[in-house]
């Protein structure tokens, strides 16, 4: 199978200094507007990155729940594979790509885990068949085959009834930006790069070779 020859041309935008303004989080806010309005897309589907206390990298994607000034939130089983990872290396990055648009997001800092009361807040809103599962799934661990993992979820069904608590395993982490990273697809592969990195209370704009 030759591949080589499969590209596209980027064509949909730009991203100039004066558009892009000075806050990263208003910009990132926009973008992920003009995501959301998109037809089958699921705008807040991104790449999270982790490394291990060895350097060894793993990335999936997950859900953004909440964002705004103080970071970017998801939540998750605290004893999975990317939460051995933070609970080692408390670093990661983020990454969003929206295809329709030729848009990527990359965000990175520290990770911290929120509040109690507020994975809370969030467990008691989600779907009563995810509260089940999230009982019912150890994460990252070895398992028989998919009937153990239905016979879990029958088993905690029974136990936990129509109102689940949340798992003391599971909750919710916060990123807290330190880089951002705005990529606009554009023709020739010279795509626009703008990088905001904090500096004390404010943010640095670079603009980056493509």
């Amino acid at each position: 199978m030759d591949i080589s020859g499969l590209r596209q041309s980027y064509d949909k935008g730009k991203l100039d200094e004066a558009d892009a303004g000075t806050d990263p989080n208003a910009l990132f806010a926009r973008w992920f507007e003009d995501a959301r309005a998109l037809p089958g897309l699921e705008p807040n589907a991104m790449t999270l990155a982790t490394a291990d206390r060895r350097g060894r990298p793993s990335a999936r994607v997950v859900l953004l729940k909440e964002f705004d000034e103080s970071g970017l939130v998801w939540f998750t089983n605290y004893d999975s594979r990317k939460g051995a990872d933070l609970a080692d290396n408390p670093q990661a990055t983020l990454l969003f790509f929206w295809a329709p648009l030729e848009r990527q997001v990359r965000v990175e800092g520290k990770v911290v885990k929120v509040p109690a009361e507020e994975s809370d807040a969030y467990f008691r809103v989600r779907p009563l068949g995810s509260r089940i599962g999230a009982w019912a799934s150890q994460q990252s661990s070895v398992i028989a085959d998919r009937a153990a993992l239905e016979a879990a979820e029958v088993a905690a069904a029974d136990e936990h009834g129509k109102d689940p608590q949340r798992p003391p395993q599971w909750g919710g982490y916060r990123l807290l930006p330190d880089t951002w990273e705005f990529w606009q697809g554009r023709t020739s592969r010279l795509h626009d790069r703008l990088r905001f990195r904090l500096r004390g209370a404010d943010w640095a704009r670079d603009r980056l070779a493509p």
